[in-house]
C-alpha cells in the first residue's frame, strides 16, 4: 500500500506534462477504494471549461471513464448555477455528501440547511454524491465530485467517513497544481499590500456604505475616505470603485467577520 506522502507526490502537478499521470494516479486510487463509483475533478466550478491534459484531451473522457454525452452534461454552464452540489461548495470548505434529503457534513453548516435539494437528481446530474470543495486563491473554487454508479444507493455515510478526508488531500494537491500550471494570465497585481485604513474603508464600501456614511462611521472626513479608496484602487490596478472592491475581495482583504 502506498504511503500518504508517496501518493501526494504522484498526484502533484508541477508542469503540463504532469497532468495526465497525476489524474491517472488519482483515478486509480479512487477506483481502488470505491469500485463502481464515478469521479469528476473540476478545476473551477464557475467555468464550463473541462479539465484537460497537456495535449488538450478532456480528462473525464480519457481517464475517468465518462462518455461524451455524460461529460457534456457535467460541463454545461447551468449546472454550476443550479446544481445544489455546486452551490454548497460556495458555502462549505470541507467535504460533504448529499442527496435529495439534504447535506451531511462532519461539522454542521447552517448555510447548507437553506439550500433547496428538491429535484436533486435532475439538478445535480446524480441521485447522491460526495463533494470535496477546493477553495483556492483569487476566489477560485474547484471540487472533486464522486458517487456510486448504482442509482439505488443513496446513503453514502460509510464511504464518506472512511475516505473523504484522505481523498481531500489528494484532490487539493491535484487541482491546486492544475490551476497554477494552466493559469495563462495575471489578473491581479502581485505583492499588493493595503493599509489598515484602506481595508476599513473598502470593507464598509463592500456592504453598500457611501463615502459619506463611511466617514461618519470611521470619524474621518469625506475626502479622507475617498482618498483611501482611490489609493487602494491604484494599488490594485482597478478602473473604478466596484473593481477595487472586487479585487480586494479576491485577495481576501474583505472577509466577513465571524
Amino acid at each position: 500500500m502506498r504511503s500518504l506522502d508517496e501518493m501526494i507526490q504522484r498526484v502533484s502537478i508541477r508542469s503540463a506534462a504532469d497532468i495526465l499521470p497525476a489524474a491517472q494516479a488519482l483515478h486509480k486510487e479512487c477506483s481502488r477504494w470505491l469500485p463502481g463509483w464515478w469521479f469528476v475533478p473540476t478545476p473551477n466550478i464557475a467555468s464550463k471549461a473541462p479539465m484537460v491534459d497537456g495535449d488538450g484531451n478532456i480528462l473525464v473522457l480519457s481517464v475517468f471513464g465518462f462518455s461524451e454525452e455524460t461529460e457534456q452534461s457535467w460541463e454545461e454552464s447551468r449546472i454550476a448555477l443550479h446544481s445544489p452540489l455546486h452551490r454548497a461548495c460556495r458555502y462549505e470548505s470541507e467535504p460533504f455528501w448529499a442527496n435529495e434529503q439534504g447535506f451531511h457534513t462532519a461539522q454542521h453548516n447552517p448555510y447548507l440547511d437553506d439550500i433547496d435539494t428538491s429535484n436533486f437528481e435532475k439538478r445535480a446530474q446524480c441521485p447522491a454524491a460526495v463533494a470535496i470543495p477546493i477553495h483556492l486563491p483569487f476566489g477560485v473554487i474547484g471540487a472533486l465530485f464522486f458517487g456510486p454508479k448504482d442509482p439505488e444507493k443513496l446513503d453514502l455515510s460509510a464511504e464518506f467517513a472512511e475516505h473523504s478526508d484522505e481523498l481531500s488531500v489528494y484532490a487539493h494537491r491535484l487541482i491546486a497544481g492544475y490551476q497554477k500550471v494552466m493559469r495563462k494570465r495575471q489578473w491581479l497585481p502581485a505583492n499588493c499590500q493595503l493599509t489598515k485604513r484602506e481595508v476599513e474603508c473598502l470593507r464598509w464600501a463592500s456592504i453598500g456604505k457611501t463615502d459619506k456614511e463611511i466617514s461618519i462611521i470611521l470619524s474621518r472626513s469625506h475626502a479622507t475616505v475617498r482618498f483611501h479608496i482611490q489609493n487602494a484602487g491604484e494599488k490594485l490596478d482597478a478602473v473604478n470603485r466596484s473593481q477595487t472592491i472586487f479585487k480586494a475581495g479576491q485577495l481576501g482583504y474583505l472577509g466577513l467577520a465571524a
